[in-house]
């Protein structure tokens, strides 16, 4: 009795093995999804200094988002004016102009700049160091500045963000631990958004 029920609990087990099996490689697998696209991806540079001691390069992606926005606009609208008259306070409705706060869709484009810095003259006193300044200049006309340094012999990675940028330049040169000072490239393109 005792050999007949080893038998069907290994009987069983297996079969239950065989039945699970399959179930088992017919499992989906793991999800690979592809992150969505940007809405412009690039390499930049390489850039160098009018010398050639320093090199920048790197990558732009630029994406597109719908955000809601609050604005006021104006509305006419009835409002309650108070005013005192022989000793009572008389109020009636009148018209007036108001701002009122309306919500909005915005397309906005956020971007980010990657870049690599290298320095190919890190010793000695005099512009020891590479320099690279970023020029944005925004859809509304605006500009800002943003600059980074190297002064070592290894390469450097520097990224920074923004939004909504018509056009992006970057300047590679030579300078001390301070700021740059000499052999500038000039200004050359790293996005320049589509007209």
């Amino acid at each position: 009795m005792r050999l007949v029920s080893r038998i069907l609990i290994g009987a069983t087990a297996a079969t239950m093995v065989a039945v699970a099996a399959p179930g088992a490689a017919t499992a989906a697998p793991a999800s690979t999804q592809t992150p969505p696209a940007h809405f412009h991806e690039a390499d930049w540079g390489p850039y160098f200094s009018t010398n050639y001691k320093s090199k920048a390069f790197g990558h732009v992606t630029v994406d597109k988002q719908t955000v809601k926005v609050k604005v006021f606009k104006k509305k006419w609208k009835k409002v309650l004016a108070c005013k005192k008259k022989d000793g009572k306070l008389v109020c009636k409705k009148v018209w007036r102009l108001v701002k009122v706060p309306v919500w909005i869709d915005k397309t906005v484009y956020p971007f980010k700049v990657d870049s690599t810095l290298a320095n190919y003259k890190w010793w000695g006193k005099r512009q020891p160091c590479a320099w690279e300044t970023f020029k944005v200049v925004g859809f509304d006309g605006k500009t800002s500045y943003t600059s980074f340094r190297n002064c070592s012999k290894h390469p450097k990675h520097f990224s920074f963000t923004g939004k909504d940028a018509a056009h992006i330049f970057v300047n590679v040169s030579r300078g001390d631990f301070h700021k740059p000072r000499s052999h500038f490239s000039g200004w050359k393109d790293v996005y320049h958004a589509a007209a």
